[in-house]
């Protein structure tokens, strides 16, 4: 016997009805039980409610089909003000009311049946045909209401309408097979439309309507009296306190942040609602877990959302993502869009012209916006309302720092290794990262020169414990710094990965050190002022971030001389300007003295470091921490927020200084010093040579780079034109000036420019192009091609008899500029 099949086997041709019955996922979805997180109506706690239910899509969608028809009648009749809801879970049974328009009972001339009985009991019928014609309703594809009779084991039509005068009822059975006749009755008082229906609970796995089912169905009940304005629902015989969409928000974000976020927060929920025309209602608030939305269009509830949700979250991001990278700074990381979207919950109700969707489900909008019918163009004021009362800005700031903060603690090294690489010019211990490591000291330079002089100076104590790492200018300030500042500055990442840092240790006790590659570091600038300022900026980088390791003595700083005086076989070294001064006031002849100043540890010969370094005791000084003291001390000089009381800090130190004798820091015994001397006695000094050199003398109007340059052009007599560049290396090597020639020739750009908003009177002639004022002067050309000379005014508003009375001030033996000049003018007033 043969075990191949007929032909009349393999192809078979089926009814519509068949079809349904046999492939129903094509038309109602899935009949297979599913676990899902969905939102449901909770009786019990009277909310919406996010939890895993087990449930049916087919069933599901079958309910929807007549919910959303008893929905859009009200778009047909504005009259329309009930709608009812009824759940049996005895009896298995549903049923849907609505007092709208009843359906027209006549009997339709082509298919010569009556329309109710062709509407639910005949495939592939709809009103909704016409698409040239612009409708906002939710039927569309000629299924709809049919699906439910087809998958029910009884299915009832009651309508009642007021132009036929008449009555109608019909009722089907056994999956739309078996078709009573219709019962029509005379009526002429009312409009209603009412349908019953018994699930086929058999087709769907199911014995009878379960408790997560129903509070499923509940929540689409609450649904429909959001979505169709001017309608009131009942539930059970119940009316639901839903009079508005912004009622309806507030069942699902009121009860549900009882749950701290991510970050610890539980802020009270706010929902902003707005209503830009008759088609659209927009809420929103914030979330915690994510992107939310809960749409609707036409009534169908859009689960997965789709362009009308994109076409509103669209605006929302774009506008908030200004604000947030506007109030990050430009120094933070910039929010991306899907950043600010998973902050946001976002509600909407729409009417969308013949929407259509990427399935019979419906449950996501696919039409293109161009299409939608109308339009919803936020407002300024509710964005603007958004931005300032949602919540979400702060949420998105605070998540962006938390970001950081993690990003910042996955860097650094997680495991102590013996070698680094990948770091120029670091000349590391040979003992670092080795069971050794408590014991080695990495000294921290300023600049190359300063390596150079400490590696001379190892050759006394060996390359075993102590390794080299130049750095270049100024740390930065990370204290008021970004994680992104922060990780994407060089010297910092490198000085974590020589040492072994981790953002994510606290280093609480004295064996955590051992993750380290050195127990210690060693600051070693140069003596002047701008020295102390970076040895307080490497101070500020470990307490802020790890601020026990100041309790465990990890910072050393190594001093040198500023200043050596020498006559006949006595020789003398200050490591201090003041210092020096109160030696030069109590020894008459100071004068005779050979006296060396040493403005960079560079000036030092190599014979001179291995003295430094073989008298360790009085050139090592070691950092001790005291106490909150320090703390404070070391945030009185950092934290930018402090500003009052740094002024109070700097007035009280100028009141001082007059007053005060034998008042510095390094005397010839100290061996140690806590962070507080170090702030209050050292840091100090450059903090007020800061404000020296940044705030102009009231005198004369200068500030001293300024100074500088009118006494070279006053000592030089300058009559010709000279090139910028040519200045600037002529007032250097005038004025003792100690720093970079482009900040020079900066000064006597701007000295020079004569456009609105810069100089009222222009000291300098601008020979060239020296900016415009629609860059603020940064337009001007390269010094080597721009040429000045001194303005026929200068000499007139700075008069040559006064040059001899002034007080001058002294730089390494040299005489420089005076301490002011005296202008005929308030030049402070004159140019600010």
């Amino acid at each position: 016997m043969s075990n191949k099949l007929a032909v009349e086997k393999i192809y078979q041709k089926k009814t519509q009805l068949e079809h349904i019955l046999l492939r129903p996922d094509t038309y109602i979805g899935s009949v297979e039980r599913l676990e899902q997180e969905m939102w449901v109506w909770d009786f019990e706690q009277e909310k919406m409610l996010k939890k895993n239910i087990k449930y049916v899509p087919g069933l599901f969608k079958i309910f929807d089909e007549i919910i959303v028809n008893a929905s859009d009648n009200k778009i047909r009749d504005s009259g329309m003000s009930v709608i009812k809801v009824n759940i049996d879970k005895a009896q298995n049974m549903i049923k849907v009311y609505n007092n709208g328009k009843g359906i027209p009972i006549v009997e339709h001339k082509d298919e010569k049946v009556f329309v109710p009985t062709l509407i639910f009991g005949h495939l592939l019928t709809s009103s909704n045909y016409n698409d040239s014609e612009k409708k906002v309703t939710g039927g569309r594809n000629g299924f709809g209401a049919k699906l439910c009779n087809i998958f029910s084991t009884k299915f009832i039509v009651e309508t009642s309408c007021k132009e036929s005068k008449k009555y109608f009822k019909q009722t089907w059975q056994s999956n739309m097979n078996k078709t009573a006749d219709p019962i029509i009755k005379a009526n002429k008082d009312q409009d209603f439309t009412c349908i019953t229906f018994y699930p086929d609970l058999a087709k769907f796995g199911m014995d009878s309507l379960e408790d997560d089912t129903i509070s499923l169905l509940a929540r689409r009940a609450y649904d429909i009296a959001a979505s169709t304005r001017g309608v009131k629902v009942y539930l059970n015989d119940k009316k639901l306190p839903i009079s508005k969409f912004e009622d309806y928000c507030k069942l699902y974000v009121s009860n549900n942040t009882n749950e701290p976020d991510f970050l610890g927060s539980n802020s009270q929920v706010k929902i902003l609602y707005d209503n830009p025309n008759p088609r659209w209602e927009i809420a929103i608030s914030f979330s915690d877990i994510g992107f939310q939305q809960v749409s609707f269009v036409n009534s169908i509830a859009t689960s997965k959302g789709g362009r009308h949700v994109d076409y509103i979250s669209d605006q929302i991001v774009k506008y908030l993502g200004e604000v947030v990278n506007k109030k990050s700074g430009k120094n933070s990381t910039q929010v991306k869009p899907f950043q600010i979207k998973n902050h946001i919950w976002l509600f909407v109700n729409c009417l969308i012209e013949n929407p259509v969707f990427e399935s019979q489900t419906k449950e996501c909008m696919s039409l293109q916006v161009k299409n939608f019918g109308s339009k919803c163009q936020l407002s300024e004021d509710f964005l603007k309302k958004i931005a300032s009362k949602s919540g979400i800005v702060d949420r998105v700031l605070n998540w962006l720092a938390f970001k950081e903060k993690t990003d910042l603690e996955k860097t650094g090294s997680k495991s102590k290794q013996s070698k680094v690489r990948g770091i120029p010019k670091l000349d590391d211990a040979n003992n670092a990262g080795t069971r050794d490591s408590l014991n080695c000291t990495l000294i921290l330079t300023e600049g190359d020169s300063a390596k150079t002089l400490a590696v001379a100076g190892l050759g006394v104590l060996g390359r075993d414990r102590y390794g080299v790492f130049p750095l270049r200018g100024k740390m930065l300030n990370v204290r008021e710094a970004t994680a992104k500042q922060i990780l994407e500055n060089n010297e910092i990442t490198s000085i974590c990965k020589i040492i072994g840092l981790n953002f994510k240790q606290k280093y609480e006790s004295k064996d955590s050190l051992k993750q380290l590659r050195y127990g210690k570091i060693m600051i070693m600038t140069d003596q002047d002022f701008d020295g102390s300022h970076i040895k307080g900026l490497i101070i500020n980088f470990i307490h802020h971030q790890w601020p026990n390791l100041l309790k465990h003595g990890f910072i050393e700083e190594f001093i040198t001389p500023i200043i050596k005086v020498s006559k006949t076989n006595a020789e003398k070294a200050f490591y201090s300007m003041p210092e020096f001064e109160e030696w030069q006031k109590s020894t008459l002849d100071w004068h005779t003295w050979k006296i060396k100043y040493y403005k960079g540890l560079g000036t030092s010969t190599s014979k001179e470091a291995k003295e430094y370094f073989s008298d360790m005791n009085r050139h090592c000084i070691k950092f001790e921490y005291t106490g909150t003291r320090d703390d404070l001390a070391i945030q009185l000089a950092f934290n930018k927020k402090l500003v009052e009381e740094r002024k109070d800090w700097l007035t009280r130190f100028m009141q001082s200084r007059n007053s005060q004798t034998n008042n510095y820091l390094y005397q010839k015994d100290t061996k140690k010093i806590n962070y507080s001397q170090f702030i209050n006695k050292e840091l100090v000094l450059f903090s007020n040579l800061d404000n020296e050199r940044s705030i102009p003398s009231l005198v004369d109007g200068f500030k001293p780079g300024q100074r500088k340059v009118l006494f070279a052009c006053f000592k030089r007599n300058l009559q010709k034109e000279i090139k910028v560049a040519q200045l600037a290396g002529s007032v250097a090597e005038l004025s003792a000036y100690h720093h970079g020639e482009q900040s020079l020739m900066g000064t006597i750009i701007n000295l020079a420019q004569n456009f609105v908003g810069s100089n009222n009177i222009n000291l300098l002639l601008p020979i060239g192009q020296f900016g415009t004022r629609l860059h603020g002067g940064k337009d001007a050309a390269s010094p080597r091609y721009i040429f000045t000379n001194l303005s026929p005014l200068t000499r007139f508003i700075f008069n040559p008899k006064d040059d001899p009375l002034f007080n001058y001030l002294n730089d390494d033996g040299q005489t420089v500029e005076p301490e002011f000049y005296c202008p005929i003018l308030p030049m402070v007033l004159v140019n600010g």
